[in-house]
């Protein structure tokens, strides 16, 4: 027998693929049911299974059967580069996190505010404001904005509208708009607080808490907030003043922040109107007491600190991720489910996280 009959027969002897005769419509029923850290490598089996993982009919099906996930989107400075770039937290074969580069969002300019929205992240600039895809990585362009601003400060969403606030001059005053993320449109400016007791308004945080916006000053420390359904702007006369808190994130509704001076992680919960101290993070944060910078985020209901580590020539970025809950009436206690380097090499600091959902 010839070799090339041989080969024939031993080729046709192979079993076929299964999956490839299957309808599509089922093949996207297995797929929604499986884990998306497998999409990656799904992706490499064929082309027709690439446009599958990032394909609306995928998600849509995860979504009705409650198969969505969070994933972690990170946007760091490199100093040393001098850029931005983006990365997503992911998990490697050994069981530790890591940040893994996504190349085809490294090479954006990064100059505006950032939100996450469901599976899309929104920058926006005084230029090109821009909405991501995380399921396909793509980038899509926003309409202009209706407003003329020379820096975007701040900009957090309220039930589907993102509220951008910034500075236009000639002359030097703040303006807001609205975005709507369901029309894909820009709304009508709103007013902003420009002055308080003769000082002009400089926005240095912004968080959002039970659908009412709170904005810091930067250099006062006044914070003001608004209400959405009133449209309306008041200066906060509360507790929440009473620290400068910065890089804060929201975990239901209440505040959280580190306070790199007194060492402590702080809550502030608007409806007790009352700082807490959470208890129970005393190792992580005697560790965290030798970086030169910090930040935290929401994720996936609990909260991702960051902050800067240095051995001997090393310097990484660590990452906690800690699950919270209430004790006795208002004490806040923190767990530390997992505390990792995810990112070693060149000096970086963290300029914003975002809890994607898809």
């Amino acid at each position: 027998m010839s070799s090339k009959t041989r080969s024939t027969k031993e080729q046709s002897s192979e079993p076929p693929s299964l999956i490839p005769s299957l309808p599509e419509d089922i093949i996207v029923e297995i797929l929604a049911r499986v884990g998306r850290c497998y999409y990656r490598k799904l992706s490499l089996v064929s082309k027709h299974f690439r446009s599958l993982v990032t394909s609306h009919e995928l998600y849509a099906r995860r979504s009705l059967l409650g198969c969505t996930e969070h994933t972690l989107y990170v946007v760091i400075y490199n100093k040393e580069k001098l850029n931005h770039q983006f990365y997503v937290l992911g998990r490697k074969a050994n069981g530790n996190h890591s940040l893994v580069l996504i190349p085809s969002l490294s090479n954006m300019p990064r100059m505006g505010r950032f939100v996450a929205v469901g599976s899309r992240i929104y920058e926006f600039n005084r230029l090109n404001s821009i909405s991501i895809d995380c399921r396909s990585q793509t980038v899509h362009l926003l309409p202009n904005m209706n407003v003329t601003m020379t820096s975007v400060s701040v900009a957090d969403i309220i039930d589907g509208n993102i509220y951008v606030t910034g500075y236009c001059n000639n002359p030097l005053k703040q303006v807001m708009t609205v975005f709507n993320t369901e029309t894909q449109m820009w709304e009508p400016k709103k007013t902003t607080p420009e002055t308080m007791d003769g000082y002009m308004m400089w926005p240095g945080d912004c968080v959002v808490m039970a659908g009412k916006m709170y904005m810091r000053d930067d250099i006062n420390s006044f914070v003001f907030d608004f209400d959405p359904k009133e449209s309306k702007w008041e200066a906060n006369k509360k507790m929440l003043n009473m620290f400068k808190w910065e890089d804060a994130c929201v975990v239901d509704d209440v505040l959280y922040y580190y306070d790199c001076g007194w060492e402590v992680l702080r809550a502030y919960d608007p409806k007790e109107s009352s700082w807490e101290v959470v208890d129970g993070l005393e190792e992580l944060l005697a560790e965290a007491r030798f970086s030169v910078w910090s930040y935290t985020g929401s994720y996936g209901g609990k909260l991702a600190m960051f902050y800067s580590k240095k051995t001997g020539r090393t310097k990484a970025i660590r990452c906690a991720v800690i699950s919270l809950e209430r004790r006795q009436g208002k004490e806040i206690w923190g767990t530390v489910e997992w505390c990792d380097d995810v990112l070693v090499g060149d000096d970086f600091y963290v300029v914003k996280s975002l809890d994607v959902i898809f």
